[in-house]
């Protein structure tokens, strides 16, 4: 069963990203956090952010120079628009930082859980029976996100989740992974785990090129896009 569990910061841990002590039987195999700069851009779009401030710098700029200003006087509207932008974008990345430094995710041996939250720990706990499908985004080297299909939403809010979930999927919202660093090793880890807790729900199979392997199977799909 899908459960959201909300804890006080200061309630404490048993076990690291969890809210209580894994049962008897369940192994913990994998945790980690996002990337504090892959989470600012990817969650945060600060590389968007920093091209509004361009373009409205430059547009002014123009503008001003139509209307005849002189150079000291832009120079001060651009010193004035980079104070401003840096300001901006350092903010952004200070909230990100924060959010992914109080961001766990873990993959044990029947589940994944997601622990986030800076003010309020918030703990999605999503068995792998209730996982449809697990697809793998790759950006950069070895970075990138995974994101989860759910056979159904469980009672989870796209605000509930946010940032942790997939942009614009509100009326059926899929939470993901963001940021990570490993992302092949981490959705290779997911893929064995998957396999060995429901083997007959799933099956390897080899995409075409760029080879890359591909979990299949009605109802579940753990794939790299």
């Amino acid at each position: 069963m899908i459960k959201l569990h909300d804890e006080e910061e200061g309630g404490g841990e048993p076990v690291r990203g969890l809210p209580q002590a894994l049962p008897e039987g369940e192994q913990l195999l994998w945790q980690g956090s996002p990337g504090t700069l892959a989470f600012a851009i990817h969650a945060f779009h600060i590389r968007f952010v920093l091209g509004y401030f361009v373009l409205a710098t430059s547009w002014r700029l123009a503008n001003m120079d139509t209307a005849g200003a002189t150079g000291l006087e832009m120079t001060r509207v651009a010193i004035n628009s980079g104070i401003g932008a840096a300001a901006g974008i350092g903010l952004l990345v200070l909230i990100a930082w924060a959010m992914a430094r109080a961001t766990v995710y873990t993959v044990t041996s029947k589940r994944v859980v997601l622990r986030y939250g800076v003010a309020i720990r918030k703990y999605v706990n999503l068995p792998f029976d209730q996982i449809a499908s697990a697809d793998m985004r790759r950006y950069g080297k070895d970075k990138g996100d995974i994101v989860l299909s759910l056979a159904s939403a469980g009672g989870l809010g796209y605000m509930r989740l946010w940032p942790h979930v997939r942009p614009l999927r509100i009326n059926r919202p899929q939470p993901m992974f963001r940021g990570l660093t490993g992302v092949d090793a981490v959705a290779r880890t997911l893929a064995s785990a998957i396999t060995a807790h429901a083997p007959n729900r799933v099956t390897q199979a080899t995409v075409a090129a760029p080879a890359r392997p591909t979990l299949t199977a009605p109802g579940l799909a753990a794939s790299a896009t």
